[in-house]
């Protein structure tokens, strides 16, 4: 692949995940709290074309999964009765984007049947649709987070550099600070001080603030020097000869000057936040269950006998390596442009 096609590649890559997660409802087959204490940790669903007596099918289609007798989570196929895969079936109802009530999803089977692309958990909830909804909460906590850092340090580093002077000489030494300051021990206090349960919706934002207040530093840092080159410039003394306000001279030819940077620091940040938010909800300090979110699905593999026997339930961490690929190319290239545009 050519490194001119790899960022077309990469952001269709990110843009159909986050396509995936922002219409999870409607991508996933079931409600992710939805429970079958019938099928607990079934295996991954397989499509097949032909049956168990050679016909062939054009539709595609699964045999359910059976329990074996007196054995925990050891399943047989159901070879007697093919169950065909169905297109915009009715299912559990969900709020398209947060706002208009539905109940079509994109693909699941005929009632009673039951389809897990990617397994089932302990509790036999679908692993796909929960890793969907997981991925609203995980993907979107680093992009709103990596954009509240950014805001922060932004307005920070403009007013740092162009001003200079004393006001410069207290932010930075405050950026000092922030850099110096272990961030996850600083989430563990937070955390500490809140009461034991909080709803998955408090517990998001509370992520998100404190993530997004705590990484302000590194991108103030580099914005402000992006201001002191900028503001010595001739058009900029020009601009400010001629009397144009602080505001205008910063809204106009200084800000556009830091894009660069913003946009290189935001695909370094993201990831970096992504990590954040699954390593709290891993160690339980994060979103909390039923809510699903890629850290506290991959909480069930702190138990061997999960981790040695259930290899789907491994599905959260496999989906981070696309995203991190993703992001590392992406920075890269940004990287890569940036320098060449000087």
């Amino acid at each position: 692949m050519t490194r001119k096609r790899t960022p077309r590649v990469v952001i269709l890559v990110l843009g159909l995940m986050y396509g995936a997660v922002l219409f999870a409802g409607f991508c996933a087959p079931y409600d992710p709290v939805e429970q079958d204490r019938d099928h607990p940790f079934a295996p991954p669903t397989r499509f097949r074309l032909m049956d168990a007596e050679g016909r062939f099918h054009f539709r595609p289609f699964v045999y359910a999964w059976t329990s074996r007798a007196g054995i925990f989570a050891e399943y047989q196929a159901d070879r007697a009765r093919p169950l065909p895969l169905r297109v915009f079936v009715r299912g559990s109802e969900y709020k398209l984007l947060g706002l208009l009530a539905c109940n079509r999803h994109l693909f699941g089977l005929d009632t009673p049947g039951r389809i897990a692309l990617l397994g089932t958990d302990g509790y036999g909830r679908d692993q796909f649709s929960r890793l969907l909804w997981g991925g609203r909460i995980s993907l979107l906590a680093g992009l709103i987070a990596a954009t509240l850092s950014l805001s922060i340090g932004t307005l920070i580093g403009v007013a740092s550099g162009y001003f200079g002077g004393l006001a410069d000489d207290l932010l930075m030494r405050l950026a000092e600070l922030f850099l110096a300051m272990p961030w996850l021990y600083l989430l563990f206090a937070v955390r500490a001080f809140l009461p034991l349960r909080i709803s998955p919706s408090t517990a998001f934002l509370l992520l998100v603030v404190v993530i997004g207040t705590v990484g302000w530093a590194r991108p103030a840092r580099l914005v402000r020097g992006v201001v002191l080159s900028a503001k010595e410039r001739t058009y900029v003394l020009a601009a400010r000869g001629f009397g144009g306000s602080n505001l205008y001279v910063v809204r106009r030819h200084i800000l556009p000057q830091t894009l660069g940077v913003l946009l290189t620091q935001g695909a370094i940040l993201v990831p970096q936040y992504i990590l954040a938010e699954v390593t709290l909800s891993f160690l339980g300090l994060g979103v909390g269950e039923p809510a699903p979110s890629w850290g506290n699905m991959l909480g069930a593999l702190q138990r061997y006998q999960v981790l040695s026997s259930y290899w789907w339930m491994l599905a959260p961490g496999l989906a981070l390596i696309p995203v991190f690929w993703g992001y590392h190319v992406l920075a890269d290239f940004l990287h890569e442009r940036l320098e060449f545009g000087r």
